[in-house]
């Protein structure tokens, strides 16, 4: 049998253009605070499959005046769907045994994948791809390989059609390019500051120009017809426009932030066309972009981004449910999820993708008659064939049933209930007039802790007669997040004339609005709580606006935070500190140190105070605010 395609190139710059994505999601996914734009790895995957899909489409209907699109379909099914399927079944698998708080929805999530539209299955369900908190799921990733399998879906359809009917290529690229402007504008469109968004970032409506610019870029340059020899002002030009973008590129995979607006008004589509050039100058024989990006490293990863890209989030967030605390050694526990990501996806590659890839499916019942029929030479076969069979049937059961709530879902329901009931008391606190507040009644659980108890920090954090009648007459205004949430009620009970608000996710940077509206309409009080840092670190820009607003004058007493599950836990814990000696009017309240040792006190998320810990956590920070008042 012939090569499908005589004049086809391999493009080795191609793995360092794939190795440079993988990274920076996989960076992303575990310091998503540092490496901010590392999402923006999904971009690049998205028009280098665009450019290399129809570039070896127009090929083909140029080589045999046709496109076989049931080979095409069949290829693309042998190259992705067995890694993929690997991947949500033994993740399925692996959920029903060992981590049942993240079954929910589990049977969606696998008929959803089976047919690639687990991004709709996503955007129905109102799930965050950007909440970084909580009990996040294994899956989240998936939503860009349906909308890939989407495009390849549709797409030699597309081809075919506009070669057949659209004979010049610039019209064809022209109408591509115009199909990229519409995707970006709708993404624009839908686009609401102050809202979370997922709808647009996991739509394939508005993701798609990324492909298309792709597309549109194989019509114009195709891999096949560049000269190979350039004069040196063309190719210093082409070497130029590449080093240009990549290095863009890599500063904007530290500097985009994914819920910045700027992305979504026009910031992931420049990024795409940044990417489009730097695929279009390792194209490019006469250029030197193709050499700069191919070399073993970039191979060897390149050609098992695709598993690195499937597995890299299980891995991720098993390992670090079963790690307590993971922000004591961040950086060592980042070291072993990479290594094992490098291993399964090793693993999968050679045994799994490639073997697959290559297998003829027309004898798969002459396999299995084999694997029943032989002797001891099917042996490994047969083991393999079990071991398929049992995940198969594990996740079956795991989509199948309806499991009781683990303690960390009842955990977090009560708290739920819990910060729902005290947004609304806190609401109707806030709206009372000063002068008529008095203390307000608290439920048992939220009384200030009494000496009678136990442990010896009780009576070290009680307060005195004299603190009590203190706290009843300070107006405070606390801005926090869920940790703030959990404990308002606790807070107001000790500080009547306390003004809170408080929100499930607040970022640090959320509040200086907040804080800049109370201030200019003179609803600020002289003493500010911040609770905040629970969700992810700050830059040194957002706390030097947050002092600005609050003005010099102000009493800023600022609770720091005890989240063991995070990495950010001590950069933010540092940062206060360093803030602290930098803002004479700054206290930085250590409830880390103080609760670090007393895992009773919370819930299972171990970071939200529970009803027994409550208690401890209002003393605690109510006398740190007194004893400096």
């Amino acid at each position: 049998m012939g090569k499908r395609l005589k004049k086809s190139r391999y493009i080795s710059g191609f793995d360092g253009v794939r190795t440079l994505a993988v990274i920076g999601v996989i960076l992303y996914h575990l310091f998503p605070y540092r490496m901010t734009g590392g999402f923006l790895g999904v971009p690049i995957f998205f028009v280098v499959s665009g450019y290399l899909i129809t570039d070896l489409l127009i090929q083909e209907y140029e080589q045999n005046q046709q496109i076989d699109i049931k080979a095409f379909y069949v290829r693309r099914m042998k190259r992705l769907y067995p890694a993929l399927m690997t991947m949500v079944l033994t993740t399925s698998a692996f959920v029903t045994l060992f981590a049942r708080e993240s079954i929910d929805k589990l049977r969606g999530v696998i008929v959803s994948n089976i047919f690639y539209v687990y991004n709709w299955f996503q955007v129905s369900n109102h799930e965050s791809y950007f909440d970084k908190f909580g009990n996040q799921s294994p899956f989240t990733h998936l939503w860009s390989l349906s909308i890939e399998g989407q495009f390849y879906l549709i797409w030699p359809l597309v081809i075919l059609i506009m070669l057949k009917l659209i004979r010049s290529r610039q019209t064809n690229f022209d109408i591509l390019l115009v199909a990229a402007f519409v995707s970006a504008l709708l993404m624009i469109i839908l686009f609401k500051p102050g809202q979370d968004p997922s709808r647009i970032y996991y739509g394939t409506d508005t993701r798609m120009f990324s492909i298309v610019l792709g597309a549109a870029l194989a019509f114009l340059w195709p891999s096949t017809k560049l000269k190979a020899n350039l004069q040196q002002g063309p190719r210093l030009f082409l070497d130029g426009t590449g080093l240009v973008s990549l290095l863009l590129i890599v500063w904007m995979f530290f500097k985009m932030d994914g819920e910045s607006d700027l992305v979504y008004l026009g910031g992931m589509f420049f990024f795409s066309i940044l990417s489009a050039l730097l695929v279009a100058t390792i194209v490019h024989p006469g250029a030197d972009m193709n050499r700069l990006m191919t070399n073993k490293f970039f191979t060897w990863l390149g050609k098992r981004s695709y598993g690195i890209y499937l597995y890299q989030y299980p891995i991720m967030i098993f390992y670090e449910q079963k790690i307590a605390n993971v922000a004591n050694h961040p950086w060592l526990h980042a070291v072993i999820e990479i290594a094992l990501i490098l291993l399964v996806s090793d693993l999968s590659y050679r045994f799994l993708e490639r073997p697959m890839q290559h297998f003829d499916y027309k004898q798969t019942f002459t396999v299995l008659k084999e694997v029943f029929t032989k002797g001891s030479a099917a042996g490994p076969k047969r083991v393999w064939l079990g071991l398929a069979t049992v995940v198969v049937l594990i996740a079956g059961w795991g989509a199948l049933d309806k499991p009781r709530a683990s303690v960390s879902q009842r955990d977090s329901q009560d708290l739920q209930k819990v910060i729902s009931q005290n947004n609304k008391q806190a609401k109707k606190q806030n709206a009372e007039p000063q002068k008529k507040k008095t203390v307000a009644k608290k439920a048992p659980d939220n009384k200030p802790a009494k000496s009678t108890e136990k442990t010896t920090e009780t009576a070290e954090g009680e307060l005195t007669k004299s603190q009590v009648a203190q706290a009843k007459k300070m107006p405070v205004t606390a801005i926090g997040d869920s940790v703030l949430a959990d404990a308002s009620a606790t807070m107001q009970g000790i500080f009547p004339q306390m003004y809170v608000d408080a929100k499930v996710g607040r970022q640090v940077r959320d509040a200086l609005p907040i804080l800049t509206s109370l201030a200019q309409n003179g609803k600020m009080s002289d003493t500010v709580l911040l609770s905040l840092g629970t969700n992810g670190p700050f830059t040194p820009d957002d706390l030097k606006q947050i002092m600005q607003v609050l003005g010099p004058q102000r009493k800023v007493y600022w609770v720091n935070t005890e989240v063991p599950t995070q990495r950010w836990q001590d950069q933010v814990n540092q940062d206060l500190a360093k803030a602290e000696k930098k803002y004479h009017n700054l206290t930085v309240i250590d409830w880390h140190s103080y609760s670090q040792k007393h895992p009773e006190w919370f819930y299972s998320d171990n970071v939200h105070p529970n009803p027994d810990g409550l208690p401890y956590y209002g003393n605690f920070v109510a006398k740190s605010m007194l004893n400096k008042s």
